[in-house]
């Protein structure tokens, strides 16, 4: 009982260790007219999920698509600002996912992207209650750290927008201001010419 207990134990801190290992977080400047392409090598019944969001540049849009190892179409998202993929491996190889900038000829784009998966672990016997609770654990802390991530990259494109619009007030005022005075001094110099004195000599 003991020993099938340690084991258990062992198998449940394993699986959450390659859980954590699994999750990586990356920030890509992709240029105009260019894509980026990675990839993870999967074994059958591997789950992998990729979130990306656009945090600066042009419409904020990307290409986004994920391929199985013999080339097919597992997911295409075409000009979206943000969007998650999740796959099940349904055969082993190289997964390949890409982000394409090529739409765009002008703006160059910041791509914020996350990767995780679960490497498939068979269940042998009856799952413990402990380790079902860990693995759903495992699962809400993952989705809670994509959240976060989500919602940093938000606001640094907030931030941006509302300091660039700070940025065109100011100017906007300052050119306001100038041409106030201009405006004034000629509207001077203008009255003072109807008080002036002529003299014919």
């Amino acid at each position: 009982m003991i020993l099938r207990s340690t084991t258990t134990t062992f198998k449940v801190l394993l699986a959450f260790s390659l859980l954590w290992s699994l999750v990586q977080a990356h920030r890509i400047d992709l240029p105009a007219s260019k894509k980026e392409c990675f990839f993870e090598d999967l074994h059958v019944n591997d789950k992998m999920t990729v979130t990306y969001q656009t945090g600066g540049g042009g419409n904020l849009d990307i290409d986004f698509w994920l391929k199985d190892p013999i080339g097919g179409t597992v997911a295409k998202h075409d000009r979206q600002s943000t969007g998650s993929v999740s796959t099940t491996a349904d055969k082993d190889g190289r997964y390949v996912y890409c982000f394409s900038n090529e739409m765009s000829s002008v703006s160059d784009k910041e791509v914020s992207f996350n990767v995780h998966g679960v490497i498939y672990v068979a269940d042998e016997g009856v799952v413990a209650p402990i380790e079902r609770e860990i693995r759903n654990l495992a699962i809400g802390l993952q989705t809670v750290k994509d959240e976060q991530e989500y919602i940093v990259v938000r606001e640094r494109t907030h931030r941006n927008t509302a300091e660039s619009t700070n940025d065109r007030v100011k100017w906007w005022s300052i050119a306001q201001t100038i041409l106030l005075f201009a405006v004034c001094g000629w509207q001077i110099y203008y009255l003072q010419s109807f008080f002036e004195v002529k003299r014919v000599i």
